[in-house]
């Protein structure tokens, strides 16, 4: 059939993209966006104590009205001709859920207690238990964060986990287990949410919940119970195989096809991360390295199994066989901040303004400072004796996760202008970027080149062009303004079984590369000497935390 058509659902941090297409030659056939209503409202959130936490009426809610207004541009034979669903999230976002897989939030009791909510990527609220489990994996037999970097996260699955039965008796005592946003949402759709039956995506349990097929899945009750007893008893109410993207989760249930209007019949695949996907519809290649680039960044790698799975990378957020493309070793490192660090600093500039001048001269001022600053930090000479700048506003999540560092701004003097302040906030970020691909480089992972992708990527030519010369290295920009969603879509229309492959879904659907950036070699020099005054300065900010 020439027109079968898939939807790609894209869950970002802000908001939920649901991107049509169709299967066999790529045409987009609608595309939507929908803002997280509580999430804008600042519910259920406290950065202070970067508590990040959301609500699954959000993803609900935002599913619905996304897919809807996106068929609502279509004529009626797409609708009718929707073959696979599926769906990328942010990770590692948690929910406590009941024995039924229903979240706890769900409950008229737990409906504004943000512990039984989804918690965020970026909630940083369990640095203690992270460092537990880091601890404890360095004086046990096997060290089951071997796989993942050699150092466990506050990001992650476990840690969170541990962080909110201690905190919360409530949600202690009604969690009958856990699952990530990607595999809850896509059992979902498909009516089916026993945890204990759901297919769990391989790409969210490896990448961040220790599981491997060394350790027969996920490590054994005795290290959990060791690491706290209020752990004791969870790992048998989880899982143990784990399923790549290319396979379907089920069939959309009749409850959900009746409220997006498609057959009820269509496929729901296996869901994963939004940086896993992303790279796919991104056209990751082995040894090109693939940046999400938005208000954090997400680095994915792959390569050939006999070429590198003998490696334990240090550092990184994992490697996995199969997390990004099916038959390959999956590898994640990332920044947990990059495009967030430009827009605190323009919150430094335009809060005095609101509150002097007021909402609409503030608002104004916002759309207009970051393309000005911009326009006017690409007019500075780079030289050797520059501002330095670190980017761990929000810690460090490679190489090395430690989310209690901070950031800092080093050779300022009375000529520290906006302009130059923002330039070297700019190239802290490169130059984490760079800090992740030497290391890669110097664990035996060659890198080739980059591949772009996310708001960042699409907007702002300046901080594109700043990366490039930093790394040294050409930077291809994907075309697609929902690589995310494309890439889902091309896993839908493998497990709805269209495309044969995920190399066949890539070949029919992509839309390539519209922007290549190259490095300039004058400049290139001149960062190579900022980038070892980057790395001193990171030593001793690292060093007096």
């Amino acid at each position: 059939m020439a027109n079968e058509y898939v939807i790609g659902i894209d869950f970002g941090t802000d908001s939920v993209r649901a991107l049509i297409v169709n299967a066999r030659t790529g045409e987009q056939a609608g595309t939507a966006v929908h803002e997280y209503t509580r999430w804008k409202a600042g519910k259920f959130c406290d950065a202070s104590v970067s508590q990040f936490r959301q609500h699954p009426l959000d993803y609900i809610e935002g599913l619905e009205s996304a897919v809807l207004s996106a068929l609502d541009q279509a004529p009626e034979e797409v609708r009718k001709g929707v073959r696979g669903i599926s769906v990328d999230t942010t990770g590692s976002t948690p929910v406590a859920v009941d024995r039924n897989g229903t979240a706890l939030s769900l409950l008229p009791e737990f409906a504004e207690n943000p512990n039984a909510m989804f918690i965020l990527w970026k909630d940083h609220t369990a640095n203690q238990e992270a460092d537990e489990i880091n601890k404890l994996a360095r004086t046990w037999p096997v060290d089951y964060t071997k796989y993942v970097g050699g150092v466990y996260s506050s990001e992650w699955f476990w840690a969170k986990i541990l962080r909110t039965l201690r905190v919360d008796v409530a949600v202690r005592q009604h969690a009958f287990s856990w699952m990530e946003h990607c595999d809850w949402i896509s059992a979902e759709l498909t009516g089916n949410t026993d945890p204990l039956t759901i297919k769990r995506s391989r790409c969210a349990a490896g990448h961040k919940a220790l599981w491997h097929p060394e350790f027969d899945g996920l490590p054994p009750e005795t290290f959990f119970a060791a690491l706290d007893p209020l752990l004791a008893g969870l790992r048998g109410k989880l899982f143990y195989a784990t399923e790549t993207s290319d396979a379907p989760m089920g069939v959309i249930s009749k409850g959900w096809a009746a409220r997006l209007g498609i057959p009820d019949d269509v496929i729901i695949g296996v869901g994963a991360f939004d940086a896993h996907m992303g790279a796919v519809g991104a056209l990751i290649e082995p040894y090109s390295l693939c940046k999400v680039i938005g208000t954090s960044t997400c680095d994915m790698l792959v390569a050939p199994n006999e070429e590198v799975s003998h490696l334990l990378i240090k550092g990184i957020c994992g490697q996995v066989d199969g997390s990004i493309v099916p038959g390959m070793l999956g590898m994640e490192a990332g920044q947990s901040a990059f495009g967030d660090i430009y827009a605190w600093f323009a919150r430094l500039i335009t809060n005095p303004v609101r509150e002097l001048l007021g909402e609409p001269v503030a608002k104004e001022l916002a759309v207009k400072l970051i393309p000005h600053l911009a326009e006017r930090a690409g007019a500075i000479p780079v030289t050797e004796e520059d501002i330095i700048a670190i980017d761990w506003m929000n810690g460090r999540r490679t190489p090395d996760a430690n989310h209690t560092l901070k950031g800092a701004l080093m050779g300022l003097d009375l000529a520290s202008d906006e302009a130059k302040i923002f330039k070297s906030l700019v190239e802290a970020t490169a130059f984490g970027s760079k800090n992740i691909i030497e290391r890669f480089r110097s664990e035996g992972v060659p890198i080739h080149d980059v591949i772009a992708i996310g708001g960042v990527a699409k907007k702002s030519p300046f901080v594109m062009q700043t990366l490039s010369d930093v790394l040294n290295m050409p930077i291809r920009v994907a075309a697609s303004e929902q690589a995310c969603a494309l890439g889902a879509a091309m896993f839908a229309s493998v497990a709805a079984g269209i495309n044969l492959t995920l190399a066949e879904a890539q070949l029919a659907m992509s839309s390539g590369f519209d922007a290549v950036y190259h490095p300039r070699e004058d400049i290139a020099k001149i960062y190579q000497v900022l980038y070892q005054k980057y790395l001193k300065t990171g030593a001793f900010v690292e060093q007096g935390v």
